[in-house]
């Protein structure tokens, strides 16, 4: 399985280590508030098993996310399929950080990385991302990665409430030849 290293960020397997530090970040009000329901700590651990069992089996997808300098997790970063039911198809980018961890460059510096394994080693035409239409720190994130709202596949979340404000839910583009662009 594959490693992706940045100036400051290793993506890295899931460790026994990461799942309180994991759990505690999902159990922060600020970093859930644009995600539905908080999470139990059976949950959180399931969450972990399942994204290291997709690592192993097929090289890539949700990746623990560690800084290099101090060995501190900080959250995931990763590639994963849009859930079957979607009204798009394609393989989305995503990323959630502890909230100690924000206003750094991390979100970008580790999503960069996984962009570049999905475009260059996975060869993929196009990678999406999917957030809250409220989420303006993970809009932000897109924007600085060159990714281009699609209002034309913005969706309702079936599972959320009609009078949430989670509802409504945005699609951000990125084809490989706008990437290889932006590469300089």
């Amino acid at each position: 399985m594959p490693r992706l290293r940045t100036e400051r960020l290793l993506l890295r397997e899931w460790r026994e280590s990461d799942l309180t530090p994991w759990a505690a970040i999902n159990a922060d009000p600020e970093v859930r508030r644009h995600l539905p329901g908080m999470p139990t700590r059976e949950q959180c651990d399931a969450a972990v098993a399942r994204f290291q069992a997709e690592l192993d089996g097929r090289g890539w997808g949700f990746w623990a996310v560690e800084v290099r300098g101090t060995g501190e997790f900080i959250g995931f970063t990763g590639l994963d399929p849009v859930d079957e039911g979607q009204s798009f198809t394609g393989v989305e980018a995503g990323w959630r950080l502890a909230r100690a961890a924000w206003g750094h460059g991390y979100a970008t510096e580790a999503a960069r990385a996984a962009l570049h394994f999905g475009f260059t080693h996975l060869n993929l035409p196009e990678i999406l991302a999917v957030t809250t239409k409220a989420n303006d720190r993970s809009r932000a994130v897109m924007t600085r990665l060159t990714m281009a709202h699609d209002p034309t596949v913005d969706f309702p979340d079936p599972t959320v409430p009609e009078d949430s404000p989670l509802r409504e839910n945005v699609v951000y583009r990125l084809p490989k030849a706008r990437w290889v662009l932006a590469q300089g």
